[in-house]
């Protein structure tokens, strides 16, 4: 026998408390990096159940933590599009999207646009990297100035 083959699978529920210290995780999120790391699906499914149990994985909590922290740079969009590929369900994700206050979304695309301002950067090509950063028309119109003749459809 190997040495390789004496070596016991990884604790799952350990390595999701390390995981869960460096930073927050969506469930499935946390789910994909134990399985990754050769820990049994049963023991997965228990330190997961342990570890919402304890109110260490809570998605509602981690959804409304990200978008208030992306919010700061990002649209509605991109954040929604965040939270979905870490596996956040889709109420959830727009419970959390719902929740960013508008003025702090136009507040975001203004500080976006004034810095683009500042670089030289046309209107146009600053709508275009707000609509990419997922900022709304309408966000961006108001962020531009009300005025803005920029075409976002």
């Amino acid at each position: 026998m190997s040495r390789n083959d004496r070596r016991a699978a990884p604790d799952a529920f350990e390595t999701a408390l390390r995981l869960l210290t460096r930073r927050a995780h969506s469930e499935a999120e946390l789910r994909r990096k134990l399985v990754r790391r050769g820990c049994p699906a049963d023991d997965v499914d228990r330190a997961v159940v342990r570890a919402r149990g304890l109110g260490y994985l809570d998605d509602a909590a981690f959804a409304r933590a990200l978008a208030g922290e992306r919010a700061r740079t990002r649209g509605p969009a991109l954040i929604a599009r965040e939270l979905a590929a870490k596996g956040v369900e889709r109420a959830v994700v727009q419970e959390a999207v719902g929740a960013v206050r508008r003025e702090d979304v136009v507040a975001a695309a203004r500080r976006l646009a004034e810095r683009a301002a500042e670089a030289g950067a046309d209107r146009r090509l600053t709508a275009s990297r707000l609509l990419r950063r997922g900022f709304p028309g309408d966000v961006i119109r108001e962020a531009l100035g009300r005025d803005a003749d920029v075409a976002l459809d």
